[in-house]
């Protein structure tokens, strides 16, 4: 049997994942991608697919990855999708085809335990640890026991924990082969298994994290391979162009000299004075952060004359100039020292570095660049590209100048390893057949194209409804009246309720609002972003009041707009605050629009519209999640049905049944009421 015979075979009624799994229903659009990506392996190239919520994508690209007998790297947004692959979804694949298949997952350092920083925080004398002390000694106990050091592994450490950064080592402070625990180092273990691997599973992050180093010569290479998958791709243009700029940031110079400190006191007491150079550098590093004292927390200052935006000159020439002189002290105090031990030779590059990055944020902007300042708890000074196609173009598709011809491939035995392929696949990847959206700004305009569309009879499982008599969104009383419509249908359907918002001042105002109707009175629990790690807030919406609780509503913005699955009926009301159109005053909106225009095209058609469709299709995309799934979803925006861009929009959501009066939504949610349904036994087709 030919691959693509083979590949073609798995997904029939009678092939090897319906003997694996009962669950299993052969799907026309799952098998349809599955060869698209089996094609593209064998030929080489480029291969763009945005395959609908339950297409099964994750299986239509790695059954035809794992049968073709090629190295492969699979790349996904988040780490908790890298564990779900490397952990459930590809052993179940390799055992049903009965595959001599090695994996590895790698992840970036930040994930790993750092045994050699762990000793230090447990050596330093800097008061401020002692609040960890319970959680180090946590770390240390389970240090012993660990083969990855991969601190997912480790139960009850929240992701957003102050002591991760203490135990483990970034790309600043790892001090590489001089260091003492450089043998045992889990991360470089964990590469090793990588190059090792026939299979990688890494996330975008790391990738793009790489792929920017390995310019500068300075890190290893990710391993070698022939094909490469990008699931959830459609997040590699914001991640990437995260990566591939310039940052500077008040958190990293205070973790410096927290480590210049810190090495000081413990390898080179009395020789010189540490506690004057770090103070004059942390003194330096907040008179920075003063500087935009009076900008409103969260925003974004642009910064296209050489001083940004609502911050005083002198201010901002005088706390560079100091910072400088500050940097070249520690500079001087590190040389001095620099034999003594391998600690304060990597110190002396970190602060070369970073003193590099100063004088580059002195100087004009790259072209094809824009600039800005990041304003919260710390500042962050930011130079980054307009979008990752030139990066893709260079550093990632290497073409061949004849491509092999796809008939003679097919009677192979094994796909032809002549041109690497790379596959990009995601639910949302644009508005319109050639998913521009996607594709332009990643450099893909020449690759193949597929859309395949979701199986789910979405007219018959949901419905879409925009309230009669909402305000507009730049009306003062549209939060209230978005907080007041959910009080009283959420109270209807005891919870099972998502709100999803466009902004964080929205979020906030909307929570508080249903905190104090529904929460205090003990008769739903409102959740809201923000009061827990992200996961539990997720696990308690899910559990609902099937144990005896009390119904939930989840009020939250940014991250839960994708990626929140809440198959059954825990979830069966949706609501959209407004239309989610990327913001005008921001530095990098600006910039790309203010591109548009110069090209002759409309930034608001061409930009500001195919964005908003993207998030808006997002945010639906959490209604449905499974075939048994039913509910409703809300946009209060009038926007959507009065003006003639929502015409545009609409299309883009999922084939739902329209609602046009409130008495026929009331009738709707009746019936919600009245359905049970059950999670998914199978999850054989993800």
């Amino acid at each position: 049997m030919s691959y693509f015979e083979s590949v073609a075979s798995a997904f029939t009624p009678t092939g090897v994942l319906a003997n694996a799994n009962s669950q299993f229903k052969p799907r026309a659009g799952q098998t349809e991608m599955a060869l698209a990506v089996a094609e593209t392996i064998a030929a080489g190239g480029e291969l763009v697919v945005e395959a609908g919520t339950g297409v099964g994508k994750t299986y239509a690209y790695l059954v035809p990855v794992l049968l073709s007998g090629q190295r492969a790297l699979v790349s996904t947004a988040t780490k908790a999708l890298q564990d779900q692959l490397f952990s459930r979804d590809i052993p179940r694949l390799i055992d049903a085809f009965n595959l001599p298949i090695r994996v590895a997952l790698l992840k970036g350092r930040g994930s790993y335990l750092c045994t050699q920083r762990l000793s230090q925080a447990r050596q330093s004398s800097d008061a401020s640890l002692r609040v960890h002390a319970h959680a180090l000694s946590k770390i240390e106990t389970w240090a012993q026991s660990t083969r990855t050091g991969d601190l997912s592994e480790l139960s009850g450490l929240d992701d957003r924990s102050p002591v991760i950064p203490l135990v483990t080592s970034n790309r600043d402070n790892c001090l590489g082969s001089p260091c003492p625990q450089f043998k045992s180092c889990h991360v470089n273990l964990a590469r090793k298994e990588a190059m090792a691997a026939d299979v990688v599973v890494i996330n975008h992050h790391l990738f793009f994290a790489d792929l920017n180093v390995r310019e500068t010569g300075m890190a290893e290479l990710l391993p070698s391979v022939q094909a490469v998958v990008f699931d959830e791709a459609h997040q590699l243009n914001e991640i990437g162009i995260n990566f591939l700029g310039r940052h500077l940031s008040t958190s990293q110079l205070l973790e410096l000299t927290r480590d210049i400190l810190g090495a000081g006191v413990q390898l080179a007491r009395g020789l010189v004075d540490w506690n004057l150079i770090c103070s004059v550098l942390e003194k330096s590093t907040r008179d920075l952060r003063l500087t935009a004292q009076h900008a409103r927390p969260g925003s974004r200052l642009r910064w296209a004359e050489p001083i940004p935006d609502e911050i005083e000159t002198a201010d901002w020439l005088t706390a560079m100039a100091q910072l400088e002189v500050a940097f070249n002290a520690a500079q001087a105090a590190l040389d001095t020292v620099s034999e003594m031990a391998p600690d304060f030779v990597r110190l002396h590059e970190r602060v070369g570095l970073q003193l590099k990055l100063l004088q580059d944020f002195q100087a004009p902007c790259a072209e094809g660049s824009v600039r800005w300042v990041e304003v919260g708890t710390q500042m962050r000074l930011v130079e980054s590209p307009l979008d990752i196609s030139r990066a893709v173009q260079t550093h990632m598709i290497q073409r061949v100048e004849q491509a092999p011809n796809l008939e003679e491939t097919q009677d192979a035995a094994s796909p032809t390893q002549a041109q690497r392929a790379w596959v990009f696949t995601s639910a949302t990847l644009g508005e319109d057949a050639q998913m521009r959206w996607f594709t332009e700004p990643c450099g893909l305009g020449d690759a193949r194209k597929l859309r395949v569309a979701s199986p789910f009879d979405y007219e018959l499982m949901s419905a879409l409804y925009v309230p009669q008599g909402m305000p507009k969104p730049n009306d003062f009383n549209h939060m209230r009246s978005v907080a007041s419509w959910v009080e009283k249908y959420a109270r209807q359907l005891g919870g099972r309720t998502l709100v999803l918002t466009t902004t964080l001042n929205a979020m906030r105002n909307i929570g508080e609002a249903l905190t104090a109707s529904l929460g205090h009175s003990g008769e739903l629990e409102i959740l809201v972003q923000g009061q827990g790690p992200k996961r539990r807030l997720m696990e308690r919406f899910r559990e609902g009041a099937s144990q005896g609780g009390l119904g939930c509503v989840l009020v939250a913005s940014a991250s839960f707009w994708e990626g929140f699955d809440v198959p059954g009926d825990a979830l069966q009301l949706v609501v959209i605050d407004k239309l989610p159109f990327p913001p005008p005053n921001d530095p990098l909106v600006e910039a790309r629009s203010q591109r548009l225009e110069l090209m002759g095209k409309s930034s608001f058609s061409d930009y500001s519209v195919p964005e908003a469709a993207v998030a808006l299709k997002q945010g639906a995309g959490r209604l449905i999640r499974s075939e048994t799934d039913t509910g409703l979803l809300v946009v209060c925006d009038p926007r959507l049905t009065g003006m003639s861009y929502g015409k545009r929009l609409l299309a883009c959501l999922p084939p739902m049944r329209k609602i046009s009066n409130e008495a026929d939504f009331e009738l709707a949610l009746t019936q919600l009421t009245k359905i049970s349904t059950t999670i998914p036994t199978s999850d054989s087709q993800v």
